[in-house]
């Protein structure tokens, strides 16, 4: 290439360094819920992809082959922690990732709670936006990490986000704040809503334990059903992803109704009333206040 085409060429190279610079790189997230708070935070810098499909169970997810292959071309891996994702075990050796690893619930001092007399872990700490604070710090650091000419907007995406979880948190409070105590009683189909109960107030009653994959006994069974006639429970609530079924069962016998689907560990489909972490909080917390109130 002789000079005057190399001048010439010049101005092309610039853009070409420039779309190369614009280029999205890949990141992947265990469920729904960390995708999108990893999307928002890494914004145009990343393509994010959920291996566990949104209505999707992250308890019960089985990977998949094309797992690996997402896994080993991602530059960043986020996962919750607290042994929500026992699967994600031997994921990323199986899948030759080479990336950043980003444990989002690091940071968060979980729940214990007793089932079939264990002290059990609750992993369902982005129910209480506090503690999904902690996550998006988790994840900007490690997406900073791994993109670090990108660190300094990965930090103001952060920072923008924090500030609407933390107006989502102060609107859930004020949604709350006129329903008594007393009747601040909601009933799911599992155990995913214990830190959201804890940060406000709100006492939980379940079909199902911390894990979808658990069925009660029939005492269990019996046994809530009383207590629900007894606390006047307005409502049985399903999660969007677990069958209906035996949470309809327990609302027949008790004499409650069944309430509208609530979004514990996926989202919803775009378009959906939770297509977002923060649509998740408000869309479930209008629920729940409608049948506390009985509104």
């Amino acid at each position: 290439m002789n000079r005057r085409t190399l001048l010439a060429a010049l101005p092309w190279l610039g853009v070409a360094r420039h779309l190369a610079a614009a280029e999205t790189v890949k990141v992947v997230a265990s469920f729904s819920i960390l995708a999108d708070m990893t999307q928002v935070v890494g914004g145009e810098a990343v393509t994010v992809a959920s291996l566990v499909p949104v209505d999707g169970d992250a308890h019960q997810y089985q990977p998949t082959p094309s797992d690996l292959t997402s896994i080993h071309a991602a530059v960043a891996l986020v996962e919750n922690g607290l042994g929500l994702e026992g699967w994600m075990a031997r994921l990323p050796q199986a899948a030759g990732f080479k990336g950043v690893r980003i444990v989002a619930g690091a940071a968060v001092t979980p729940r214990q709670m007793e089932e079939d007399g264990r002290s059990i872990t609750d992993p369902h700490a982005w129910q209480d936006p506090t503690n999904a604070i902690l996550y998006v710090r988790a994840i900007a650091a490690g997406l900073a990490k791994a993109l670090p000419d990108q660190a300094t907007a990965i930090a103001a995406r952060a920072g923008a986000y924090i500030a609407e979880i933390e107006a989502t948190d102060r609107w859930i409070s004020s949604q709350l704040a006129g329903v008594p105590r007393e009747k601040r009683v909601i009933l799911t189909s599992h155990d995913a809503f214990g830190y959201y109960g804890a940060r406000y107030g709100v006492t939980l009653r379940f079909v199902q334990g911390i894990s979808t994959e658990g069925e009660p006994s029939a005492a269990d069974l019996a046994a809530l059903i009383g207590q629900i006639k007894r606390e006047h429970v307005r409502a049985v609530f399903v999660e969007n992803m677990t069958d209906p079924r035996l949470a309809a069962t327990v609302a027949r016998e008790a004499g409650a109704v069944l309430g509208g689907a609530v979004y514990s560990d996926a989202l919803s489909a775009a378009g959906g009333p939770a297509a977002t972490y923060l649509e998740m909080l408000r869309h479930n917390t209008a629920l729940f206040v409608a049948a506390m109130t009985g509104a």
